[in-house]
């Protein structure tokens, strides 16, 4: 370390550079990063955070919730299955808000009804407000994202192209479907818009998109031979049978290891001319009798102090990138991932460093000397 701290005071201007291209690597990879969570969270939170272990689908349906139809009288079946602590049903629609008396475009507001029973453990908290009730069906639970948009507790809006009207009666945070605003409905309420047309409910009694279980040990095969024609799936498969999900997460983490996979190369190839411009310095040492094993000591001593230093700045740089951000901008930064690419970076450094210590092995010290033809 004390030969690498060394060298790094003595020529800063040569390892500056290195750590300047080095920071904007991790920066991008961390700004990345943050964008695919973002976007991963917007996309299905709401899915993502609802107290549920297993979903059951139409069979066919491919996990997705807009091509399945099912009737809410497998609730009661399903929760007599063993293992099943609970079950309730669930339904999807997007639909148009649209402030009440008003006819301007600009005014309208996508969002994802949710159709849900009151009280249910698919209820998420309240954090403002009041909560569903089935007494009140037009009252609805919406996410905080929609004071934005000028709507307020107690506002009613107009479901574009309906006659259906709702009244925000409470809000809940980071709850979003399909990249909107959900807009938490009780179940009846939810059909009639969802089915509003006739025979769109394909005869089915009571009809629901699928239903959601709790319950540690549940068997899916067993459930799909109790209950007819369905797919039972944990809800992480449910998530990434949402239209669109899988194919966008795909290619932020394409891209994301491709990035990974240029700076290995980058930096690999930095160091190794590094090492290249020090072979007659690396000769001497080894000719008054240096080891193979304290040169690579020293270069993955150096290599780590770069490496760290411009993942640190990488990371400040980001948080204030972040801090900045627009408020509208899918971007989510969380601890667990700035720990998790921080470890991948600074591996990736370390390996790519093994290429110079390699090349240390076999320098020759006469060769190096110019002793030798």
């Amino acid at each position: 370390m004390f030969l690498a701290m060394k060298e790094l005071m003595h020529s800063k201007m040569k390892f500056l550079m290195i750590i300047i291209i080095f920071v904007l690597m991790a920066w991008l990879v961390f700004i990345l990063s943050g964008l695919g969570n973002g976007l991963s969270t917007l996309a299905a939170s709401t899915f993502k955070t609802m107290k549920a272990d297993y979903v059951i689908f139409e069979e066919g349906a491919q996990s997705s919730m807009s091509k399945s139809l099912l009737s809410d009288q497998l609730v009661a079946k399903a929760e007599q299955l063993p293992n099943v602590d609970a079950a309730s049903p669930m339904g999807s629609t997007m639909a148009t808000a649209l402030k009440e008396n008003s006819t301007k475009n600009e005014d309208k507001v996508d969002i994802a009804i949710i159709g849900i029973d009151p009280g249910s453990f698919l209820e998420p908290a309240i954090v403002e407000g009041e909560s569903l009730s089935s007494e009140n069906p037009t009252g609805v639970v919406v996410n905080s994202t929609m004071k934005d948009e000028g709507y307020q507790l107690g506002d009613t809006f107009q479901l574009d192209g309906t006659t259906e009207s709702l009244t925000i009666i409470g809000y809940v945070e980071n709850q979003t479907y399909n990249h909107v605003a959900s807009v938490f409905t009780p179940m009846a309420e939810w059909r009639k818009i969802a089915f509003a047309a006739p025979s769109s409910d394909k005869g089915i009694a009571g009809p629901v998109n699928a239903i959601m279980l709790q319950g540690e040990n549940i068997d899916p095969e067993a459930i799909n031979k109790e209950l007819s024609s369905t797919d039972t799936v944990t809800r992480a498969a449910a998530v990434q049978g949402m239209p669109g999900y899988k194919e966008e997460n795909g290619t932020i983490l394409m891209m994301l290891a491709f990035l990974l996979a240029i700076s290995a190369f980058v930096l690999g190839v930095f160091f190794y001319v590094i090492t290249m411009q020090k072979t007659n310095q690396f000769g001497i040492m080894k000719a008054i009798g240096a080891s193979n094993r304290f040169l690579g000591k020293a270069i993955i001593s150096q290599v780590f102090v770069l490496s760290l230093t411009s993942i640190v700045v990488g990371i400040l740089l980001t948080y204030g990138t972040a801090a900045i951000m627009p408020k509208g901008m899918p971007f989510k930064l969380e601890t667990s991932l700035v720990f998790n690419y921080s470890i991948i970076l600074l591996v990736i450094a370390m390996l790519s460093s093994l290429v110079s210590v390699r090349k240390i092995t076999k320098i020759d010290p006469l060769k190096a000397l110019g002793r030798v033809e």
